[in-house]
């Protein structure tokens, strides 16, 4: 059983989850505030040691047409950067509508201004890793 980081990877706010040691759940472990790559990066990978990580999973934002942006190329930098700073895998997994469907639950919960901005990316993080989390159970992944 491992303890697995999810990151959903942003210029300003990052925002980030883990799961359970059983790798059935996901839940939000709060977003970090930095407009720097490599701080957010070393950030990101001090987080993961606070937390025992083994493996950390960042979303890809990858198009809806199936390629990759320029937002996904900076996603894939980032990774292998804190691959390099942490010492873990780190994993690319796609992040399609997960920061629509945050947004989509935040509205649904009437959760409105500055506690939604503050929420939506940690939201987001949570998305990412219970999918690759559900994904994963189902498949040999």
């Amino acid at each position: 059983m491992e303890i697995i980081l999810g990151v959903d990877y942003g210029d300003v706010r990052t925002g980030l989850s883990v799961c359970d040691r059983m790798g059935m759940l996901a839940t939000g472990a709060g977003c970090i505030k930095c407009e720097n790559f490599k701080k957010t990066a070393e950030a990101v990978a001090a987080e993961a040691e606070k937390r025992s990580a083994s493996r950390i999973v960042v979303g890809n934002p990858i198009n809806m047409n199936g390629t990759e942006g320029a937002r996904s190329e900076k996603c894939r930098r980032f990774a292998e950067y804190l691959a390099q700073l942490s010492g873990l895998p780190v994993e690319l997994y796609d992040e399609r509508l997960t920061t629509v469907s945050a947004h989509r639950f935040l509205s649904d919960a009437n959760v409105r201004g500055k506690k939604r901005k503050n929420s939506v990316d940690e939201l987001s993080a949570t998305l990412i890793l219970q999918d690759y989390l559900d994904k994963r159970k189902n498949t040999s992944m």
